[in-house]
C-alpha cells in the first residue's frame, strides 16, 4: 500500500515521540511510513524514514481555519495534500484538531453528499468492543439531518474497525423516551426511527440513551452534536483519570499494592488513551486519523495501524455507498 503521512510537528511531544512512533509502526507493524515535517528539526531523528519538507508548524492553539488558508506550507496541509495527490493512503496528526480537520476538508474534499464530516472516538469498554462516539467536536451546531448522517457513518465504522455485524445505535438524549431532549435530539429521533434510515449502513436504530450507558454493551455507536459530544468525551477522560489516580493512591505504600497493581494492569491497557489509536475523521474523502495532543510513540504506532486498516478495508468506499443524500 501507499505510505501513511504521518505530522512529524503536531502534538505536545513533538516531533521526538511522533517520529519514534513512525518508526515503530514501520518495524513492528511493517506498515510503510511517510514523516511530514521541518528538515532542520526531523532530520536527525528520521532514520531511514522518508520526509516530505514543510516549513511551517500550526501552534495547537492557532484558529483552524485562517491557519490552514494562510500557512500553504504546513506539515497539516502537506499531509492532507500527499492523500489528495496520491502520495500517501492515510494522515495521521497529534496537532491542532481542528486544522487537522480543516487541512483534510479542504484539501481532500467531503465524500458525496456528507453534509458535514463528523469525528468518531472509541470509548473503551471493559470486557466488550468500544461504543463510537461521534460527532465528538467538529460541529458544535447541528441539523437533525447530520444526526442521520453521523450515524450511518458511525456504523460503517464500527462494523470494519471492530468487526460488528449489526451495529446498535443510539442518540444521546436526557432520557430514554423519544419525547425527551431538545428540539435537534427530538428531530433527529424522528429521521433515525424512520422505516430504512440505517439500512444502507446495516445497522439498527435503538432509540434514545443517556451518558450512563456509553461505556457499557448496551449500545455500539452513541450519537450527539459535536458540542456535547466532545463535553462527554473530555468528561469521561477526566473522570477515568480522576479514578485511576484515586485507586493508585487509596493502595498507597501497602502489601495489596503490587498484587492489585498487576491485578489492574490489563485494565488500565484498555482505558489507556493511547491504546485507541485516536479517532477517525469521518465524511472527508481520504482516512485521516486524529490522535490525541499529548500522544506517545505508542499512540503513534497504533494511530498508523488503524489508518492502514482502514485504508485496507476500503472504509471510504464504504462509507460512500452508505450516506443519505437525501
Amino acid at each position: 500500500m501507499l505510505p501513511v503521512a504521518i505530522d512529524a510537528m503536531g502534538g505536545d511531544h513533538a516531533p521526538g515521540a511522533i517520529v519514534e512512533g513512525a518508526q515503530r509502526a514501520a518495524a513492528e507493524l511493517g506498515v510503510p511510513v511517510v514523516l511530514v515535517g521541518r528538515p532542520d528539526a526531523v532530520e536527525s531523528l528520521r532514520g531511514d524514514l522518508e520526509l516530505i519538507p514543510a516549513s511551517e508548524i500550526i501552534a495547537m492553539a492557532a484558529d483552524p481555519g485562517a491557519s490552514v488558508r494562510r500557512m500553504k506550507d504546513s506539515s497539516l496541509v502537506r499531509a492532507a495534500e500527499a492523500v489528495r495527490d496520491g502520495k500517501a493512503a492515510a494522515m495521521v496528526s497529534a496537532g491542532n484538531t481542528g486544522a487537522t480537520m480543516a487541512s483534510a476538508l479542504l484539501r481532500m474534499g467531503r465524500i458525496r453528499g456528507v453534509a458535514r464530516p463528523a469525528i468518531a472516538t472509541p470509548i473503551p469498554v471493559p470486557g466488550s468492543t468500544p461504543t463510537v462516539l461521534l460527532d465528538a467536536g467538529a460541529n458544535a451546531e447541528c441539523q437533525p439531518a447530520w444526526l442521520l448522517q453521523f450515524a450511518q457513518m458511525g456504523a460503517v465504522f464500527a462494523r470494519e474497525r471492530y468487526g460488528i455485524a449489526t451495529p446498535r445505535v443510539g442518540l444521546l438524549s436526557i432520557g430514554e423516551e423519544p419525547s425527551k431532549g431538545n428540539d435537534l435530539v427530538k428531530d433527529a429521533h424522528v429521521l433515525l426511527a424512520a422505516e430504512g434510515a440505517l439500512a444502507s449502513s446495516g445497522a439498527t436504530f435503538v432509540g434514545n440513551v443517556e451518558g450512563r450507558d456509553i461505556m457499557t454493551d448496551g449500545v455500539d455507536v452513541v450519537v450527539a452534536d459535536g458540542f456535547t459530544g466532545n463535553v462527554v468525551l473530555k468528561t469521561l477522560e477526566g473522570g477515568m483519570r480522576t479514578l485511576v489516580r484515586a485507586v493508585f493512591d487509596a493502595l498507597g505504600p501497602s502489601e495489596v499494592a503490587e498484587p492489585a497493581i498487576e491485578a489492574l494492569m490489563p485494565l488500565y491497557g484498555v482505558l489507556d488513551p493511547d491504546a485507541t489509536g485516536g479517532a477517525m475523521l469521518l465524511g472527508v474523502d481520504g482516512v485521516c486519523i486524529i490522535s490525541h495532543g499529548s500522544s506517545s510513540a505508542t499512540a503513534i504506532v497504533n494511530a498508523t495501524r488503524v489508518a492502514a486498516e482502514m485504508v485496507e478495508t476500503g472504509l471510504v468506499d464504504r462509507l460512500r455507498t452508505a450516506v443519505s443524500v437525501d
